[in-house]
């Protein structure tokens, strides 16, 4: 949630969003703070992040037996949390918090435009992935839970998966599609808006972020996810973010002047 991040297209690169965004949202341009700086941002920020989804879904069950009322609970509470943390540590390191994300602005700047370095690939994605799984830990903690159990949730079901898909996908869309249309200054907003829609309108509840998926594996509460569901979950997320790449480039097409 997840999740869920440089206006992409498969066939040209980006030009670079206006000053006033660049490194202030996911798709914006990081700013040249330093890496370290950058690797922290997205580690504290994707840990914070998978403490708020597993800690209110861990409050929601104990206040309510209604799941209807827990996931509103739960989506709720990631929509306020995930907002806060773009806004905060955007300028920082482009609050990604996504490994899908981060690879697909990787993937707009290969031809020179905007984006992440194979580099700070390699550091942003571990980076994630180590804040998610401290999240969950600490969103266990916090609520005396057992730090590290595996959860049992199984999401395997295909209808599943291709919520997944949609979920990832529409998150692409709307966050390279700001970037195209210079609208990166909602992005805080936007985003944590549309992933409380997504909460409400994929089967999948909207992960559309592997290392929240990997996060959330080691917890075996309201938010879990088995481990043996994460291959087909990850893999759904990277296919949704190669949909939701496409779409950018279709619906963004650059225009050509008249002859």
């Amino acid at each position: 949630m997840t999740a869920a991040e440089a206006a992409p297209t498969a066939e040209s690169a980006t030009p670079a969003p206006a000053p006033a965004t660049v490194g202030s949202a996911p798709g914006a341009t990081p700013p040249r703070t330093p890496l370290v700086a950058r690797a922290a941002a997205e580690l504290i920020g994707t840990a914070l992040l998978v403490a708020v989804v597993v800690g209110s879904g861990i409050q929601a069950t104990e206040l309510t037996k209604d799941v209807g009322l827990q996931l509103l609970a739960n989506s709720t509470a990631t929509v306020f949390g995930l907002g806060i943390l773009i806004l905060l540590l955007g300028p920082v390191s482009g609050a990604h918090f996504n490994p899908v994300v981060t690879l697909a602005e990787w993937w707009t700047a290969r031809r020179g435009g905007p984006g992440v370095t194979p580099r700070e690939v390699a550091v942003y994605v571990p980076a994630q992935i180590v804040g998610a799984i401290a999240g969950a830990i600490l969103a266990d903690a916090m609520f005396s839970e057992p730090l590290v159990k595996w959860s049992t949730h199984d999401r395997s079901a295909g209808h599943l998966l291709l919520g997944e898909v949609v979920a990832t996908a529409g998150l692409i869309l709307l966050i390279f599609g700001l970037a195209r249309a210079d609208q990166l200054r909602f992005a805080p907003v936007a985003v944590a808006s549309y992933i409380g829609a997504a909460y409400w309108f994929t089967s999948s509840t909207s992960f559309a972020n592997p290392a929240v998926t990997i996060g959330r594996a080691f917890t075996d509460t309201f938010a879990g996810i088995a481990p043996g569901s994460l291959a087909g979950f990850i893999g759904m997320q990277v296919v949704g973010g190669v949909v939701g790449l496409a779409l950018v480039a279709l619906i963004f097409m650059p225009g050509r002047s008249a002859e």
